[in-house]
Order: C-alpha cells, then sequence, then structure tokens
C-alpha cells in the first residue's frame, strides 16, 4: 500500500529520544487504591484547591524526605552504582501542544517537600498555559532535540549516566496522569527511578500506580511508601489545605473590617 513520508517532528523526536533513554530501567508497577476521605474533604472546603499532580508531587516529596531510597538513582559512570540526592526533584507531564502538534513536555519542580502547595501548583498551571518559549524546562528540551543527532546522543548520555546530572535532567521522581480525561492506568516509562500516576477519584478514594527501578528497590518497601503516601495525603496535606482556607478566611474578616 503507498502511503506518505513525513519527517519526525522536534515534539515526537524529543518523545523518541525520551523513550530510547527509558528502555534499560527495568520497571515494575504496583497498584493500590488509596482512600483519601480527609484529603477530598479538605480539598472541598478550600477556596482555589490545587490540582491532582500538585498534591501528588509534594506528597511523594514528603514522604521522600524520610526514605532516602526514593531519593535515589542508579548511574553507571564511572561505574554501575546508586546515587543519593540530598532533596527530591520532581519532574510533571505536562500535555502541550508544539508547532501544531500534541505532545508531553516535563516541567521540573525542585525540593517540592518545602515549597506550599499553592507555590507547585502556580508552577504547573504556568506549565500548562504559559507559551512554550517562556518555560525553561521545555525551552532546554526542545532545544536540545533541534541538536544533530551525535551531539544529542551524547547529551542524553552525560544526562543519564553522571547522578548529579541525572537529577538536574530527570529528577529524583515523576507525575503523570490520564484522570482529567478519563479513567484508566497509566504505566508510564521515564529514565527516572519513580514514576507516580494516579486516576479518577470517587468515593472518597483514588487509584494509584507506582512504578520504580527494581534495581534500587524492592517491592515491600514501595507497599510501604504507598501506606505512607495515603496518610501524608490525609494529614499534612489535608492540614495545609485546611491552613490555607483558615488563612483566607481571615483575610476577608479583615478586608470586610
Amino acid at each position: 500500500m503507498r502511503g506518505t513520508a513525513r519527517k519526525i517532528s522536534i515534539p515526537r523526536c524529543f518523545i523518541a529520544d525520551l523513550m530510547r533513554a527509558s528502555l534499560d530501567v527495568p520497571f515494575v508497577s504496583l497498584v493500590r487504591v488509596l482512600n483519601v476521605r480527609d484529603l477530598m474533604e479538605a480539598r472541598a472546603a478550600a477556596a482555589r484547591p490545587p490540582g491532582w499532580a500538585a498534591i501528588f508531587v509534594k506528597a511523594f516529596a514528603l514522604v521522600a524526605k524520610d526514605e532516602p531510597v526514593l531519593r535515589t538513582l542508579y548511574v553507571k559512570w564511572p561505574s554501575p552504582g546508586f546515587y543519593e540526592l540530598p532533596r527530591s526533584a520532581a519532574t510533571v507531564a505536562i500535555a502541550r501542544v508544539v508547532e501544531g502538534e500534541d505532545c508531553v513536555l516535563p516541567q521540573k519542580i525542585s525540593t517540592p517537600e518545602i515549597k506550599p502547595l499553592a507555590e507547585i501548583d502556580a508552577l504547573i498551571h504556568h506549565a500548562k498555559q504559559a507559551p512554550v518559549e517562556e518555560v525553561a524546562a521545555f525551552r532546554k528540551a526542545l532545544r536540545a532535540t533541534r541538536l544533530p543527532l551525535p551531539l544529542r546522543r551524547l547529551l542524553w548520555w552525560i544526562g543519564l549516566n553522571s547522578g548529579r546530572q541525572r537529577a538536574n535532567y530527570f529528577g529524583s521522581f515523576s507525575v503523570t496522569s490520564v484522570a482529567a480525561v478519563g479513567p484508566g492506568e497509566l504505566h508510564a516509562v521515564t529514565p527516572g527511578p519513580f514514576i507516580v500516576s494516579y486516576g479518577v477519584e470517587a468515593n472518597d478514594t483514588i487509584s494509584v500506580v507506582l512504578r520504580w527501578d527494581h534495581r534500587i528497590t524492592d517491592a515491600a518497601l514501595i507497599a510501604r511508601t504507598l501506606c505512607r503516601l495515603e496518610q501524608v495525603l490525609n494529614t499534612e496535606i489535608a492540614a495545609e489545605l485546611q491552613a490555607d482556607r483558615q488563612q483566607a478566611g481571615r483575610a476577608v474578616r479583615a478586608i470586610a473590617t
């Protein structure tokens, strides 16, 4: 059958490079339904509720704060080993349109464990709404993708095999979801060691998929991580939302008087 040959666009080229870089990671998945009733009540009462992506970015970073393994990368240079980071660095998958084509680009969020939820949500919102060239992480990714193939391969090799650069390029964990367009479990891949994805919330629960690099840890720790994640969502995250609501209420009363 005769078809039409098309050149690979820059957005699809970036995804192709990303998938090539992810081939070596032996991912394993664990799916669990979390009861997040307290969080949902606090979020429903919030004046400006943050998006779920921001919530999961901060919640996972808070869990990783007390568990160094969740801040650990597998690197190959100068020899295979582990590289433990002092802080978390998240990447959030953002759906955008570049040069008229749908694509996904990563927005990096450093030290989310110490950032207010509102700030994390604003960074994600900016990545969704601002012109692509105004988002630093997008601009760097697309600029690198426009390089000739040998230079691109070298840049990716450096980013993947040096612990410090791997953290700079890919972070310590990623958050992604297709919940905005309906139900479904997303088992994504990235070069990073941990990927959190979540489904559509219903009946005070939300389905979470946690994928991890099996070279770094085993399923028992991941199971405990999901238990701890549920606890953090219903305590620290819910408490922050409640505190923001109370602060907003005091501000309104102060203006009224």
